[in-house]
């Protein structure tokens, strides 16, 4: 099955072309999916492994077979190039086939977070104007909502379903059933600049917003972090605790693997648990690992056994800053360096990284090569080094705008600089260092209080497994630090806290209280939302 040749509104070619002032240029063809699945098939590696999935082996070829039927089933659906595929995915195999075979024919795939409530769902697909979902059975309770949305034409049920969804039906088809009528299309003619997929950002400040990027930013950051920074190849096993939805772990657990031939561990289960993650790595003995810092910390308070990273030559760290406590604790406990980095939905991936030869503990690192930053003052002045500033960021991945969203996009976005609203300052050694969110900075006493350096302090306390800082106004309308802590073990009492801090902080640093709490709100992939901290103390 093929693109009709009187389908309206697109050029079909051998290769694509621009018409410029009468004069045609021929752009070189480039599909993402057919360069991270095809390409490795050719290159001999249809029996290598590409995916462990709950106790499955899929091979490049087989994972090339499922992408094919994806594409198809897509196609025979009414799907065209550059229309939207809502993806209500769990990370494994059909999120493999679901993405890759949306842009294998042109499509644009939109992942979202699968735990979200559909009335959440339901206002990204609107928004995205999606009109074909494909939902994880496991999550078939959001179809209701996403039946709601005008555009939506279908909606597709993989995998076994639950959550009292039963059978499909209504307007709702099975997965497996579609793709097994139907055959292969062949891959649509993008180029690097083509629509290839949109991200949601993470929402630690707010409504979600989808970050648009093209075919050529998955290979950008392909050849820069995982060849610069990790060295991959073929011979390693990537595992990642972050979900495939969020854009660290479609890099970790698709992208870098797919683009040296590698194998990727995936796990459906969300959230998971230290003692889950031992089991994989026991099974499939990864050699990078990926998470964020509130898991790290979770995995430094659990009771697994020392040697149950020893097949990992690195781990990688990113979403929030790693405090140095945790780093020298996970060393300690399992002999494994973690690279810390800072990277965003809309540059796809890590940008500031540690790396091998160059690694401070309490740093983001330096620029990856091929990426470029600097540290500005509110009047967009760079700052001289050891002077904290908002950090722009540069590099060929970047996202080409917000979906309908033109005055951040403006905001965000000038010219090859992003503002990233993270507050840094970069050291006389060329490191940079990460001070908090523009917005979560305080201002005390006419001095500017990092929020990250006072909950830094606090997780040095044998008792504290996470601290997060934010302002309070007094009753003279002074703002103060208050802290946020979730403890280990005994709950340590205020006042224990307030001398910890005595000698570690400066008076105007140190928190006015301190309040023990079972959990802080975060996004899905780990980030603190300190908003949500500020509107509960006001």
């Amino acid at each position: 099955m093929g693109y009709a040749q009187n389908q309206p509104g697109y050029l079909l070619a051998s290769h694509p072309t621009l018409f410029d002032q009468g004069e045609v240029h021929v752009r070189e063809p480039f599909n993402a999916a057919s360069w991270l699945v095809d390409r490795n098939v050719q290159n001999g590696l249809a029996d290598s492994p590409a995916i462990y999935s709950q106790g499955r082996t899929y091979t490049y070829g087989q994972v090339q077979a499922k992408v094919q039927q994806a594409s198809g089933a897509l196609s025979e659906l009414g799907v065209r190039p550059e229309e939207r595929v809502l993806m209500v995915m769990l990370d494994g195999i059909d999120f493999v086939s679901v993405f890759l075979g949306a842009m294998r024919i042109g499509a644009v795939p939109v992942p979202v977070n699968p735990l979200l409530p559909g009335r959440d769902v339901a206002v990204i697909a609107a928004d995205a104007r999606a009109a074909v979902a494909v939902v994880s059975g496991q999550r078939a309770a959001v179809v209701a909502d996403l039946h709601q949305i005008d555009s939506m034409k279908t909606i597709l049920l993989a995998g076994e379903q639950s959550e009292g969804y039963g059978a499909p039906g209504d307007g709702v088809l099975e997965w497996a059933a579609v793709t097994e009528r139907v055959g292969s299309v062949d891959a649509y003619p993008t180029w690097e600049e083509s629509p290839g997929f949109w991200l949601c950002t993470s929402g630690s400040t707010g409504q979600p917003k989808l970050a648009m990027h093209r075919h050529g930013d998955i290979k950008y950051t392909c050849d820069t972090y995982a060849v610069h920074v990790l060295e991959a190849n073929q011979q390693d096993t990537f595992f990642s605790v972050g979900p495939m939805f969020h854009a660290y772990g479609l890099g970790n657990s698709l992208t870098f693997p797919f683009s040296v031939g590698a194998t990727a561990v995936l796990e459906p289960t969300r959230p998971p648990t230290p003692q889950l993650v031992a089991e994989l790595m026991h099974a499939h003995k990864p050699t990078l690992f990926f998470c964020i810092p509130t898991f790290y910390a979770a995995l430094n308070a659990s009771e697994l056994a020392s040697n149950t990273f020893d097949s990992v030559r690195w781990a990688v760290s990113a979403a929030e800053a790693l405090p140095a406590e945790s780093y020298e604790r996970f060393l300690e406990r399992f002999g494994v360096r973690i690279l810390d980095g800072i990277g965003s939905t809309e540059l796809l991936h890590i940008y500031l990284s540690n790396n091998p030869d160059q690694a401070k503990p309490g740093t983001s690192g330096v620029p990856v090569p091929g990426y470029q930053v600097r540290i500005v003052d509110e009047d967009g002045v760079d700052v001289t080094a050891g002077e904290p500033g908002e950090l722009l960021a540069a590099g060929d991945s970047m996202a080409t705008g917000y979906w309908c969203r033109s005055e951040t996009t403006r905001a965000t976005f000038e010219g090859r600089w992003m503002h990233t609203g993270d507050l840094y300052r970069q050291d006389d050694d060329g490191f940079y260092t990460y001070m908090g969110r523009v917005d979560d900075m305080l201002r005390v006493g006419g001095e500017w209080v990092s929020p990250t350096e006072v909950e830094a302090t606090l997780i040095e306390h044998e008792n504290v497994l996470e601290a997060a800082v934010v302002g309070e106004r007094d009753e003279a309308a002074i703002v103060r630090p208050v802290a946020y802590v979730v403890p280990s073990g005994s709950p340590p009492s205020g006042e224990e806290l307030a001398s910890f801090c005595q000698g570690r902080l400066a008076g105007f640093k140190r928190p006015r209280r301190y309040e023990i709490v079972e959990e802080l709100p975060k996004t899905a992939t780990g980030k603190i939302q300190r908003f949500r901290l500020r509107e509960e103390s006001a």
